[in-house]
């Protein structure tokens, strides 16, 4: 049987770091400050922010819900982001996506202040995620990955980890932090020839593909640590991840189950990027 890699004593430990962080700021006259953007009132949006507001409060965060009607324009959204650029009670934004189809969502996070972007939507954050430079701030699961990883003693200099999705939000950088500590990394995605060849080879899989349970038993083997990314709805209406984890959790070394796994660990991170940035706020006043 397989160890599970549950997400809460992760976030706990994180969190009671940052709660360290918060205490030390606003000793010193600083309340660090989440802005939530949200538009629509889709499921699991909602969700998330009632998450991150949770956590934001156990850890002394003050979080504002700047909240838009579905059919709200792209100036309304703009305005929205602008006022919260301006505004410097206010540290860091996430802007909850997808947007409606009608906006464009690039462009909203364009127009987001680089050092007020705790989640990495702006091109400047990816740059620093993927040179590794250390400029703003990597997205928040990809190093909730890194962090459970961290947390659960698994190494990562010299392993082999295969990433199972390229996409900006959790694939590919999550491939380049693991890269920056010193891992072996190889991407797979929807071409790449028999995928599941290749995670099997892995010590680490990390999966982010967004398809409910299509990590099976050939993915992977008895000694591999699996990270768990997706949230999906399987068709009996329970939530599930891209494992099949009752058929995987019995042929590896360690998995992260879903729910109860990264999902927790992401909104921690948040908290501790919103920190991160309030202080980096505080030195250049």
């Amino acid at each position: 049987m397989a160890e599970i890699l549950y997400g809460e004593p992760v976030a706990e430990a994180l969190s009671a770091g940052t709660a360290a962080m918060v205490e030390r700021l606003r000793a010193r006259g600083v309340t660090p400050t989440l802005a939530i953007v949200r538009v629509g009132e889709k499921a699991g949006d909602l969700s998330y922010e009632r998450g991150a507001v949770k956590r934001c409060r156990a850890v002394g965060i003050d979080a504002r819900v700047f909240a838009l009607p579905e059919g709200a324009s792209q100036g309304e959204l703009m305005s929205v982001i602008a006022s919260i650029n301006s505004d410097r009670g206010i540290h860091g934004c996430l802007l909850l996506r997808p947007l409606p189809g009608h906006m464009d969502e690039r462009a909203a996070c364009e127009a987001l202040a680089p050092e007020k972007d705790v989640d990495c939507v702006t091109l400047s954050s990816l740059c620093g995620c993927f040179t590794g430079e250390g400029r703003g701030f990597a997205p928040c699961t990809a190093r909730a990955c890194v962090e459970m990883l961290d947390y659960y003693g698994v190494g990562l200099s010299g392993r082999r980890a295969a990433v199972l999705g390229r996409s900006l939000v959790i694939g590919r950088p999550a491939a380049m932090l693991l890269l920056s500590r010193d891992a072996t990394v190889t991407i797979c995605h929807s071409r790449t020839p028999d995928a599941a060849a290749v995670c099997r080879e892995a010590d680490i899989l990390i999966a982010a593909v967004g398809r409910a349970r299509i990590v099976d038993p050939g993915y992977v083997n008895k000694a591999q640590t699996v990270i768990d990314v997706g949230v999906n709805r399987a068709p009996d209406g329970s939530l599930c991840g891209d494992v099949d984890f009752e058929r995987v959790e019995p042929l590896v070394g360690a998995i992260t189950p879903v729910p109860h796994g990264v999902g927790a660990v992401t909104t921690a991170v948040l908290c501790r990027h919103v920190a991160e940035a309030a202080e980096g706020a505080a030195l250049r006043r």
